[in-house]
């Protein structure tokens, strides 16, 4: 018997899979900052269709493995070769190294994910999620754009591309978006931090998102810290 697909959910990844193939687009005609906001508007369709297809009940084995190869071409194809051509191709075979190690630990990471999402990680990531580490590469790409910063040898962009692969198949732990329920009561005050954010957005979108990103970026280390610190404090005391 012949089962059929969930039509919506599958459609808003195939979006997200457009969005990174016309930032690959964008990037061999020249134009950088259309290829950082595609991989940015990629990352919302991703968001879109997990959150779709857990509220509509819809989530389906064809949906995980198509979701996956949505995100090596989105998250790990894209960003590498936006980041590629915007600046490591300066620094020769280091940056193909550099460029490639953002694809391949972008795959390991989906791989691992895709093995443990139901025992482990229904509330935590274990290593840095694919697409936050392509929404850093493209976030550094339009930041140095906004600021006028020059690009031509950025040892920053060497140093993220290889940071970014190590925390994807790290084992620390970063929060996922799943812990925010939007169905459940949540203090005031969250809620002006929103408005304070999406102020700050409207003002100065490029920096907003790069900051926000870096922040990510370390919450990670910075949690694995505190664990550890945690664990040892017991043993320090007399």
């Amino acid at each position: 018997m012949r089962k059929g697909i969930y039509l919506l959910p599958n459609s808003l990844t195939l979006c997200g899979m457009f969005a990174g193939f016309y930032s690959m687009i964008a990037v061999l005609n020249g134009n950088y900052v259309h290829a950082g906001w595609a991989i940015i508007i990629a990352g919302i369709f991703d968001g879109i269709d997990g959150w779709v297809a857990r509220l509509t009940s819809s989530d389906s084995k064809f949906g995980i493995e198509l979701d996956s190869l949505s995100d090596v071409i989105a998250f790990g194809v894209a960003p590498s070769v936006l980041l590629y051509n915007w600046t490591l191709q300066s620094f020769g075979r280091l940056g193909a190294a550099a460029a490639f190690l953002i694809v391949a630990c972008g795959a390991l990471r989906l791989a691992r994910y895709n093995v443990q999402m139901a025992a482990e990680e229904k509330k935590h990531f274990t290593g840095m999620p694919i697409p936050a580490a392509a929404a850093i590469v493209a976030t550094t790409v339009l930041f140095y754009t906004e600021m006028g910063i020059g690009h031509e040898r950025s040892y920053y962009a060497l140093f993220i591309a290889i940071i970014c692969s190590i925390l994807m198949v790290s084992t620390m732990k970063f929060r996922s978006q799943k812990e925010l329920n939007p169905t459940r009561r949540k203090p005031f005050k969250i809620l002006v931090g929103v408005v304070l954010f999406l102020t700050v957005f409207i003002m100065h979108p490029e920096v907003t998102l790069f900051l926000t990103g870096i922040l990510y970026l370390l919450s990670g280390p910075a949690e694995a810290f505190y664990r550890f610190m945690a664990r040892e404090r017991p043993a320090l005391r007399p």
